[in-house]
């Protein structure tokens, strides 16, 4: 039996990771879904980022290195005949990050045996609601992903803001992954466009009016409902607030 990898998307999924899969793990700990990234060089492109992470958040770039740069690098350096399973999540942010994955492993033609696993169809936004047993039959369920190069286009379009093709690429997937699309819906639909602040800061303006409070916690947990697709955490909504309550 090949050697199997499991691609994590963050340390909430490894801490609860079914004990009974013994194989290779990579963590992917990054929030693509903000900040740069334009960089095609994989070296400039995690420099870029770390500026970023540690401007933004309370992060050291010694820390970012060790800790989210060297885990993309395991990925560029797997060579071996193997199987990869990508466990990511339907939201706006895990899909993000899984498109960035896929093309480091596109770069390696010789890697063809991946695989995605998802939550269940109850839980698309989140593995963190299920039990090992759910876990491990996640894992069973999984799909391959027949055409990585293709898939991998996902990545470039996004990095180029090339919208158009965006959704191209995920129109060819819909059959076998329906989730793109309103996933990539979603990401348009954030941009800001002349008088219009996007959908997620529209969501939040709503949200205050509706629960007539401008108290950050109620409406943390009010947009992850409403906004699930999105997947942000605390942080990227306590941002699109500020930016909300300087438009009231």
């Amino acid at each position: 039996m090949p050697v199997q990898y499991h691609i994590l998307n963050g340390d909430a999924l490894k801490n609860q990771f079914p004990k009974a899969i013994t194989d290779k793990l990579i963590i992917a700990r990054e929030c693509l879904i903000e900040g740069p990234t334009q960089e095609t060089d994989f070296d400039d492109f995690f420099a870029s980022r770390a500026t970023f992470i540690c401007k933004t958040y309370t992060e050291t770039e010694e820390n970012y290195i060790k800790n989210v740069k060297s885990e993309f690098q395991k990925i560029l350096n797997i060579t071996q005949d193997c199987e990869i399973n990508l466990w990511f999540e339907q939201d706006l942010f895990c899909q993000v990050n899984l498109w960035f994955v896929t093309s480091l492993i596109a770069k390696n033609p010789h890697l063809n045996k991946i695989f995605l696993v998802m939550p269940n169809e109850h839980s698309p936004y989140g593995f963190g609601k299920l039990g090992e047993a759910e876990l491990i039959k996640a894992y069973k369920d999984r799909k391959p992903i027949n055409k990585l190069e293709n898939f991998a286009e996902l990545w470039r379009h996004y990095q180029n803001n090339d919208l158009e093709n965006l959704k191209l690429v995920a129109k060819k997937f819909q059959k076998e992954f329906p989730f793109l699309l309103p996933a990539i819906e979603a990401h348009i639909a954030r941009i800001p466009k002349k008088n219009n602040p996007g959908r997620p800061i529209n969501t939040i303006l709503e949200i205050m009016t509706d629960l007539k409070t401008e108290d950050f916690s109620p409406i943390f947990r009010e947009f992850c409902k409403r906004e699930s697709i999105y997947g942000f955490g605390d942080l990227q909504v306590k941002k699109l607030f500020e930016k909300a309550k300087k438009l009231q």
